[in-house]
C-alpha cells in the first residue's frame, strides 16, 4: 500500500521516519516527497595507466574492488560543483552519480520500505534518474543517497537547474510486511 503525503508526515513527526533536514512542505505531493540534490556530482573519467596503454577493465566480483575507493581516486572520477547559474550539462551518453541533500533513515521497527525514483519528465528526454538501488528498507541507516543520472539520448541534456535541485528524485513510501 502507497502512503499519502499525510501518512508519510506524521511518520516523520512520529520518529518512525528521519529525514534530515526535514523537507519543505512545498517538495510533498500527495503520494510522494522530492528530494533535492547536493551542489557536487561526480563525474567518471578514468586516466590512461602511467605506463600508458589500455584501461584496466573494473572488475566489481575481485575482492579488492571498492567503488567507494574509486570514487574518492582523482585517476577514476572528478567531483564537479554545479554552477548555481548555468546548471551542470549532462553529455550524451554519460553518467555521473549525484547526491541528495537530505540523510533518509528508517528504524528496524518502523516496517516501511521507500523508493527513490526517477522523474517522467528527465525521461523523456532519454535520462535515466535513479539506476543504483532505488529501494530503502526498514532498517535503512543515515547515510547520503546515491542517484545516477545518465544520458543516452543524442544531445547534452541541462535540466533545468531549480528543478534539478528541486525534485530530481522522488521518495514514495509504502507499508512493509518485512521486520
Amino acid at each position: 500500500m502507497i502512503l499519502c503525503d499525510r501518512e508519510g508526515q506524521a511518520l516523520l513527526d512520529e520518529g518512525l521516519v528521519l529525514i534530515e533536514p526535514r523537507p519543505e512542505a512545498g517538495l510533498w505531493s500527495s503520494t510522494a516527497v522530492d528530494l533535492t540534490l547536493d551542489g557536487v556530482v561526480l563525474e567518471w573519467r578514468p586516466k590512461d595507466p602511467p605506463g600508458g596503454g589500455p584501461i584496466p577493465p573494473v572488475m566489481p566480483g575481485m575482492p579488492s574492488f571498492n567503488v567507494q575507493a574509486m570514487m574518492e581516486d582523482a585517476n577514476c572520477a572528478v567531483k564537479v560543483p554545479i554552477d548555481p547559474v548555468h546548471g551542470y550539462v549532462l553529455e550524451p551518453r554519460s553518467f555521473i552519480l549525484a547526491f541528495t541533500q537530505q540523510r533518509i533513515r528508517l528504524p528496524s521497527r518502523c516496517r516501511i520500505a521507500a523508493r527513490v525514483e526517477g522523474k517522467s519528465s528527465f525521461a523523456r528526454l532519454g535520462m535515466g534518474v535513479h539506476v543504483t538501488a532505488p529501494t530503502i528498507h526498514a532498517g535503512f541507516g543515515a547515510r547520503d543517497e546515491q542517484s545516477g543520472g545518465v544520458s543516452v539520448s543524442g544531445w547534452p541534456v541541462v535540466p533545468d537547474f531549480s528543478r534539478w535541485l528541486r525534485g530530481q528524485g522522488r521518495t514514495v513510501w509504502w507499508l512493509s510486511d518485512s521486520t
